[in-house]
């Protein structure tokens, strides 16, 4: 089976990230669970979410990410099984290109050069399965998708929605797995 897996909010928490330097930079005590819906900047005071716009721009934050709890022991066994690639848009904020390929490399080192796609757009790719935490990315995927709960896609519906990586493990690595079970 061939996999896509995206990277930001569904291998590495950039939504945390986000949270993180927010609170940093003015002081706050935001958490995740204060947020039911939207982006990041959309639960800030309007005087900030500029600031908060920009974070993707700053030297630094993809290779600060953290790979969210899970998503590491899980995509090896994957990898181990299948025809994984990590498919991440790259190429809209300037560092993100460089800055993804180091935290791959930190952080999955057994996904080599080969297995990372490092892209604009995703519906060019042709494959079994896509995990992604946005819609606009699964819903021209030809295959099977998964959508990584996130609170900016709280609201979207007509998705098999997977919340964590555990979750994942379960459906993907059954002996018996096939992909009439998403």
């Amino acid at each position: 089976m061939t996999i896509f897996v995206d990277m930001d909010d569904v291998l590495a928490d950039t939504f945390g990230k986000h949270i993180a330097w927010y609170n940093r930079d003015f002081n706050q005590n935001l958490k995740r669970d204060d947020i039911i819906s939207g982006e990041v900047y959309d639960n800030v005071p309007e005087a900030h979410k500029e600031s908060v716009r920009q974070h993707a721009w700053t030297p630094g934050f993809f290779t600060e990410l953290e790979p969210l709890p899970g998503s590491i022991e899980v995509m090896e066994a994957l990898y181990h099984r299948h025809e994984v690639y990590v498919a991440t848009a790259a190429t809209q904020f300037p560092n993100s290109l460089k800055e993804k390929s180091i935290w791959l490399a930190k952080y999955f080192p057994f996904i080599d050069w080969q297995h990372q796609i490092m892209c604009g757009h995703k519906f060019i790719l042709r494959g079994d399965l896509l995990i992604d935490d946005r819609t606009y990315n699964l819903e021209k995927f030809k295959g099977d998708t998964l959508l990584f709960t996130n609170p900016h896609n709280s609201t979207e519906t007509g998705y098999k929605r997977v919340s964590n990586w555990e979750e994942i493990g379960n459906i993907l690595l059954k002996p018996q797995y096939e992909l009439s079970q998403i």
